[in-house]
């Protein structure tokens, strides 16, 4: 159902940002995937870092899932002149900024359950969290005011926040099916063997790598797809790819500055996001390229380019005062050294093949030979009296 207003499209980016903050969280604090256990001794660092992940990486989408719902209820946006580039341009900030605004639930949410872990470093926990989900909602801002544009970039971070949420789903349950319990689970991590060694490469685990290179190449092209056969903008659509690892990555680099205190497969995530933005921006750029290809060699000729920017004259009777005049061809005069009466009737021009082969008839005897009359009759301008016919004696 359409929102309706300016007022009702702001209210509805705030409204829909806070419940997916809300939605996001009570799903991780419900699962155990996100938990602000009490680490005295450090022996629940790797718990902290990963919530304190989960926590910039849920306010950051919480941002952009606003924006984009928003944008697509409402109905104000038609009233923006979309020829007005400035118009338009404030219109999507504003809702941004509201995104954002109700984006800020999620600080609340996280700073209050953060009083629980009682750090060594600091005695306020939750506000270090809450600084977290602050910088998460500045980090979706920006994206925000992107995936509002292009609708590749919002069908990117929609489908990964899809599929990263599906993941620590499967994860959890494979913790609870193979005896571990619910434990908390890594941001975009999903570790598939038991063995410590055979799958790994110094400190790249291999299956997670090919888990996570993968499935940022697969959404960055599948999310590409539609908005190249729609013929949107080809450097949003190429781009588009790496927008959603990118939020992971950004998420990761602030969670763990200093990769102290993690374990092996957060520190293998921690070293693979970058190249997931790289494998994410490769499927995308990579359809994008597929689609230009094909419409180069499908695109018409310059010989038919010319016959449609140059259509076939209009006869004379149908033509218009703007329409162009044809050609016309040159008329053919007569011979100017002949006289208008100057052409022999028919029976002055004797075929060869007849006088070679009928006999010449002599005249009788006792009759003079006339000839027969080449010229009609013609009268005198002067007297009008008619002339006396060739070979006719006076």
């Amino acid at each position: 159902m359409a929102v309706r207003g300016w007022g009702g499209s702001i209210a509805a980016a705030i409204g829909i940002a806070a419940g997916a903050g809300a939605a996001q969280l009570g799903l991780g604090y419900g699962l155990g995937i996100i938990a602000w256990l009490p680490s005295t001794n450090g022996s629940n660092e790797a718990a902290w870092v990963a919530s304190l992940a989960w926590a910039t990486w849920i306010a950051a989408t919480s941002t952009v899932i606003g924006a984009i719902c928003a944008d697509r209820l409402s109905s104000a946006a038609s009233l923006v002149d979309s020829r007005d580039v400035l118009a338009s341009g404030l219109w999507r900030v504003v809702l941004a900024v509201a995104a954002s605004v109700g984006a800020l639930a999620t600080v609340a949410l996280v700073a209050v359950p953060a009083r629980d872990a009682a750090r060594a470093d600091t005695f306020t926990p939750q506000t270090i969290a809450a600084g977290y989900a602050a910088i998460g909602v500045i980090v979706g801002l920006l994206i925000a005011v992107w995936a509002v544009v292009s609708r590749a970039v919002a069908a990117n971070v929609i489908a990964t926040v899809s599929w990263l949420w599906l993941l620590a789903v499967v994860a959890v349950i494979d913790g609870v099916a193979s005896g571990r319990g619910l434990g908390t689970a890594q941001l975009g991590v999903w570790q598939l063997t038991s063995d410590a060694d055979r799958f790994w490469f110094r400190n790249i685990y291999l299956p997670g790598a090919a888990l996570t290179l993968g499935s940022a190449l697969v959404i960055g092209a599948l999310a590409a797809w539609p908005a190249v056969r729609r013929s949107d903008s080809r450097v949003g659509t190429a781009v588009s790819g790496g927008i959603g690892p990118l939020l992971v990555a950004a998420a990761y680099i602030l969670a763990a500055p200093r990769l102290v205190g993690i374990r092996a497969e957060q520190l293998s995530a921690y070293l693979l996001a970058p190249y997931a933005v790289i494998a994410g921006l490769a499927g995308s750029v990579l359809v994008t390229a597929i689609r230009q290809r094909s419409e180069a060699r499908s695109a018409p000729t310059p010989a038919v380019l010319a016959e449609l920017q140059w259509p076939a004259p209009k006869p004379a009777a149908e033509l218009t005062p703007g329409d162009p005049v044809p050609a016309q061809e040159p008329k053919r005069e007569p011979d100017a050294d002949l006289a208008d009466d100057a052409y022999a009737p028919a029976r002055a021009y004797v075929s060869d093949t007849a006088t070679a082969t009928e006999p010449a008839q002599e005249p009788a005897r006792g009759q003079a030979a006339v000839a027969a009359p080449l010229w009609p009759e013609q009268s005198t301008p002067d007297t009008g009296r008619k002339r006396p016919r060739r070979g006719k004696q006076p």
